[in-house]
Formats: structure tokens, sequence, C-alpha cells
């Protein structure tokens, strides 16, 4: 068995062990040098959170475990491939990699509807809601503010 292997084994066992628990089919972890810093299971209905993702959980515990809100030399493990949102939080945190087992049409199979995220946000798909900018004339304060800022962290 590949390390690979090794760790998305143990990120479904975790989905699957999630499931009675009122979780989501869906676990995760984060491993750097070999070590696991970070694992979630989908917490999506237990917490009334939608971002409470396997990956994002998984994610937020490796920040906190490492103390740091960029996870380089680390890679995500995950039962099944990443939702949109999923996916731009392990690019967020700049892991080096991205692994899964199932994949989207698995997930929409089960009744998870991510592959419809993918087709919108890859343009094939309309958006399910309305996405419109409003110009306000105080829509560049915050970005001032932030520039003006001596004490700020790049990120």
């Amino acid at each position: 068995m590949t390390s690979d292997e090794r760790w998305l084994t143990r990120a479904v066992q975790l989905a699957v062990a999630g499931v009675p628990a009122g979780d989501g089919p869906f676990g995760a972890i984060v491993v750097r040098d070999g070590e696991v810093v970070g694992e979630g299971t989908n917490r999506v209905t237990v917490d009334l959170d939608p971002s409470a993702h396997a990956e994002v959980v998984a994610i937020r515990a490796a920040c906190r475990t490492l103390d740091a809100y960029w996870l380089r030399g680390a890679v995500l493990y995950s039962s099944c491939e990443p939702c949109p949102m999923c996916l731009a939080t392990a690019l967020w945190a700049r892991l080096d990699r991205v692994v899964f087992a199932a994949d989207r049409h698995d997930a929409a199979a089960a009744g998870f509807d991510d592959r419809d995220f993918h087709e919108v946000l890859a343009g094939r798909a309309p958006a399910p809601v309305p996405i419109e900018q409003v110009p306000v004339g105080s829509a560049q304060a915050p970005f001032d503010a932030w520039r003006a800022h001596g004490g700020r962290i790049n990120y």
C-alpha cells in the first residue's frame, strides 16, 4: 500500500465512522512530515454550518495545530473530491497537494450537489442565485484601511 492509499484509507474510515454520529459521509486529514496534523468529518448538519465540510474542518484543525494560516509542506487527503469551496480553502491554505478517493459524480449519485457547483464555477451552468455587483462610494474604504495599517499581516 502506498502512502497516499494509506492516508486515503484513513480519510474514508473517518467518513464512515462519522455517519452514525450524524456527520455527512465525508472525511479528510491533513498530513505533514508523515504526521496527521488535522482531521475532520462533514459537520454541516451537526454544527448548522454550511462551511463545515470535512476538508475545511481538517484544514482549520491543522492550522490550529501548527499555529499557522498557511500549510505549505502539507497534503490534504479527502474521502471524496473536494467541492469548489473546499478546493478554494485548500488553495488559500497553500497546501502542497490535494488527494481524493471518490469523485464528484460519486457524491452526486449519493444525493450531494457538489457536481452542480463545479459546473456553475466552470461556466457550464448558470448560478442558482443571482450574483451581482452594486457599486457604493465606500467600497474601497476597507482596502484603503488595510493598505494604511502598518501592522497588517499579508496573506
